[in-house]
C-alpha cells in the first residue's frame, strides 16, 4: 500500500478509440494518510440497501466496520450490523408477514475475522468467530487486491483502454469495475486519482460537485446516467477518497419500482487506527 502519498492529476483529453469524449477541466487531488506497521485502515459504510420479498421491497439500514491492516499477514476484522430501521418501498411488513416471508436479515450480523479480508458468511450466532481458511487472491476487477492494485497502470489513457477492455459485460461494465476497485477504500493515491480520470472520461458519465452522500457530507461526483440505473460514485474534496455512492432507478422495473426510486446510498468514511476495534475521535 502507497503510504503518505500526495498525487494531482488533472484530465487533459484522453484520446481512446471508441470513446467520444473526454473531461478536460476535472482535476482528482487524492492524499494517503501515513500508514505504520501495527496500524490499521478503518472504513466506516452507513447504507441503505434494498432487500426484496417477493413484491414487498424495502431499504434497510446497515453499518458496517472494518479494519484493514497495515501486516498483510493479520487478519481483517469486520463488524456487521443491521440497526432495524427501514424504509418500504412497496408493501408493508405487515403484508409480507401475513404472505408467509421471512424478515429477518439475510446477511449475517456480528464480527468476523479473516486473513486477506477473505470472510465467510456462514451465518453463525457468534460474536466473534474465524473464518475461512486464508486465501490470499492476485485480484481482479471483481475482486480488487492491493496486489491487483500494484500491476494496474497510473495512466488515465491506458487505464481507461483496460477498463474497457477487461469488463465488456452489461451488468459489470467499466464504471461498475472502478467503482468496486474505489469501494475497497485501498487504492493507493496514486492510482486513486488516475482511475477518477479514467472513469470521467467513459460515455454516459459527468462529474458534478456539491452532491451530498446519504450522511449529508458533500462530494464530488462522478455520475453515470446510462443503463437501468444512475450511479452516483461520491469522492471526498479532502483526499480524494471514496466517500459513498447512490443508485437510483433510470425507467419503471416489473417489480413496480418507479423512475426515480433510489435503491441504494452510502456514506463512508476513512481513518487511520492504531488497534483492530479502534475508531477514531
Amino acid at each position: 500500500m502507497t503510504i503518505g502519498q500526495r498525487s494531482t492529476l488533472s484530465g487533459d483529453p484522453v484520446a481512446v478509440p471508441g470513446l467520444e469524449h473526454a473531461v478536460p477541466d476535472l482535476s482528482i487531488a487524492a492524499t494517503d494518510r501515513p500508514l505504520r506497521p501495527g496500524q490499521y485502515v478503518y472504513v466506516e459504510t452507513h447504507a441503505w440497501w434494498l432487500t426484496t420479498h417477493g413484491p414487498h421491497q424495502l431499504l434497510a439500514e446497515h453499518r458496517l466496520r472494518q479494519w484493514v491492516p497495515a501486516d498483510v499477514e493479520r487478519p481483517w476484522v469486520l463488524e456487521r450490523e443491521v440497526t432495524g430501521a427501514q424504509e418500504w418501498l412497496n408493501g408493508s411488513a405487515e403484508a409480507a408477514l401475513a404472505e408467509g416471508y421471512d424478515l429477518r436479515p439475510a446477511a449475517p450480523v456480528g464480527r468476523f475475522r479473516a486473513r486477506h479480508g477473505a470472510f465467510d458468511d456462514d451465518g453463525l450466532d457468534d460474536t466473534e468467530r474465524p473464518c475461512a481458511p486464508p486465501r490470499r487472491l492476485r485480484g481482479s476487477w471483481q475482486t480488487p487486491t492491493r496486489e491487483f492494485f500494484a500491476r494496474l497502470p497510473r495512466d488515465p489513457d491506458t487505464l481507461v483502454q483496460r477498463l474497457c477492455d477487461e469488463n465488456t459485460g452489461s451488468w459489470f461494465g467499466p464504471f461498475a469495475a472502478g467503482v468496486t476497485a474505489l469501494r475497497t477504500c485501498l487504492v493507493p493515491a496514486d492510482l486513486r486519482a488516475a482511475l477518477c480520470l479514467a472513469l470521467a472520461c467513459l460515455p454516459g458519465v459527468r462529474a458534478v460537485e456539491g452532491i451530498e452522500n446519504v450522511d449529508g457530507v458533500a462530494c464530488l461526483a462522478l455520475v453515470h446516467d446510462a443503463g437501468r440505473t444512475r450511479t452516483e460514485l461520491m469522492l471526498s474534496p479532502v483526499d480524494g477518497q471514496f466517500a459513498g455512492e447512490r443508485d437510483t432507478v433510470r425507467t419503471g422495473s416489473r417489480t413496480g419500482l418507479a423512475a426515480g426510486t433510489v435503491i441504494s446510498s452510502t456514506a463512508v468514511r476513512t481513518a487511520v487506527v492504531n488497534a483492530e476495534g479502534a475508531r477514531p475521535a
